[in-house]
């Protein structure tokens, strides 16, 4: 039993569990949550006390009604609970451990009658997930590490023909920022080997340490003395490639505009060029709009740069032959 000093705290907790507007609690119900849940007795006085004092600190949104009692404002509301839960189960960088515990957080946030709304909703063991343990650690490492201006070691995982992570050698990097692109998170770093700028995937890193030794400066990297412009970065580099971003420019059929705004935004320029087709040009790394091109293959067609345009003709030509043979 616990002592009844604690009561104004679990007259909270009972109701963000189990109020809502739809189903205020009576004191009468307050009086039996208590019993069951933390077996303290308590008058109908006491509860009406502590329900006003805790209105009175005006920090809980507690309405009272003819009804009874309840919260009237979450923190989140139900969709925006079901977003964030969605969210947990797509993302590939966190471990299904690290996200079943994540969801029911979330799904605690939401009280009584949101855990019965989701419990059949997911399944953590039905998603393909990181098996990569340090992912949470491995971002507040690099936060601190950002904002105290220094250097990172880490290991650099690849998967073998066993399927299994194996460690790519050790890396020693200035990182700037950590970038979520298609479902991945990904850090932007300068590594010590290549001396450029490129991103790595952050649940493929492990045993990362912070070092005592300054951070090469951002500004000072080709194309970015200006610092980073976080738009133009992500619409221009959809495969996260880091080579350098020039202006292309491709055809394709009219349907083909809404792919071009999920993949590059609103930056693209575009004109028709007859009742079916029109070219856009969009800035982009080369390598990475020739991977695009190759998803679209039939309905795009790269028009320059001449040597993109180049590369993609050997490269359908190569998997040709592959075929032939």
């Amino acid at each position: 039993m616990e002592a009844k000093k604690n009561i104004i705290m679990r007259i909270y907790q009972i109701l963000y569990n189990y109020s809502s507007q739809e189903r205020p609690l009576t004191q009468q119900d307050i009086i039996n949550y208590l019993e069951r849940d933390y077996g303290i007795e308590c008058e109908r006085k006491a509860v009406g006390r502590n329900i006003s004092f805790l209105k009175e600190m005006g920090d809980f949104d507690i309405e009272t009604n003819a009804k009874g009692t309840y919260i009237s404002q979450r923190q989140f509301e139900s969709s925006e609970l079901r977003l964030l839960i969605d969210s947990v189960l797509c993302s590939r960088n966190v471990n299904s451990v690290h996200s079943d515990s994540l969801i029911k957080k979330l799904i605690a946030l939401g009280g009584n009658d949101f855990k019965n709304y989701v419990k059949h909703v997911y399944s953590v063991k039905d998603w393909d997930k990181s098996e990569n343990k340090d992912f949470f650690l491995n971002i507040e490492l690099v936060g601190d590490a950002i904002e105290d201006g220094k250097k990172i070691s880490f290991d650099y995982m690849k998967r073998g023909l066993d399927k299994k992570l194996h460690s790519t050698g050790r890396h020693t990097a200035s990182p700037y920022q950590m970038l979520l692109r298609n479902q991945r998170y990904y850090l932007m770093l300068r590594d010590d080997k290549y001396e450029d700028v490129g991103f790595l995937r952050m649940d493929k890193i492990t045993n990362m340490g912070i070092l005592n030794e300054p951070a090469f400066p951002l500004r000072d990297n080709p194309g970015y003395e200006r610092g980073i412009n976080y738009g133009d970065l992500a619409n221009a580099l959809p495969y996260m490639f880091s080579d350098k971003q020039v202006m292309v420019t491709i055809k394709c059929p009219n349907f083909m505009a809404d792919e071009l705004c999920d993949w590059f935004g609103m930056s693209f320029s575009a004109k028709r060029v007859d009742d079916e087709h029109f070219e856009a040009t969009v800035k982009s790394s080369e390598k990475a709009m020739l991977y695009w091109a190759l998803q679209y293959n039939s309905n795009v067609e790269i028009l320059s740069p001449s040597s993109l345009r180049d590369e993609l003709i050997f490269t359908l030509e190569s998997t040709l032959a592959l075929y032939k043979n």
